[in-house]
């Protein structure tokens, strides 16, 4: 490659590329799913139950770290099974947009609300969606079998999202 076509080198460049690559791998055999991050929803309604299974960060959870993911430099991702009839309930992330995309499921549906106004769209498999900050969001799984969907939150390590004040989610305390 030629100076003009080199690519650009990054911050820290690596000393042994190696060991620098093989601590960008996230493999699938080496993931669990995890049902205790939010568990505390489930707990309270078996409604909200819903694995996530990180590759890069912890995402929105309040998780303070976990040593099996891929260290974050610009955003999170991870997976989740939302299992058939379950839910996310309505939050907002002020801080970082959310992106959804549905790997399998065939009827997922999303809700928003902002500013007063609310609004409800229908994803199925490979189908995404972006959502900005400071937008109330939710879903549910209303297919008759559980989804996959990734999760990807546009900052190293997201504000913790709340909820509506009237909703029963936001009485309730993390674990």
């Amino acid at each position: 490659m030629s100076s003009n076509t080199a690519a650009k080198q990054p911050e820290a460049a690596p000393v042994d590329l190696k060991s620098w690559i093989d601590k960008r791998v996230a493999r699938f055999a080496t993931r669990t799913y995890d049902w205790d991050a939010l568990k505390f929803q489930a707990d309270f309604d078996p409604k909200y139950r819903r694995a996530q299974m990180r590759y890069i960060g912890t995402g929105g959870t309040g998780l303070e770290a976990d040593e099996n993911s891929v260290t974050p430099e610009h955003f999170t991702f991870s997976t989740m099974v939302l299992p058939a009839g379950c839910e996310g309930p309505l939050h907002i992330h002020r801080d970082v947009e959310e992106v959804f995309f549905i790997l399998k499921g065939a009827k997922i549906k999303l809700f928003f609300e902002y500013e007063g106004q609310r609004h409800e769209t229908m994803l199925g498999e490979r189908d995404l969606i972006s959502v900005p900050p400071g937008v109330y969001r939710g879903l549910v799984n209303e297919g008759p079998e559980e989804a996959l969907m990734c999760v990807l939150l546009g900052a190293v390590k997201p504000q913790t999202p709340t909820y509506p004040p009237d909703h029963p989610v936001s009485k309730l305390k993390r674990k």
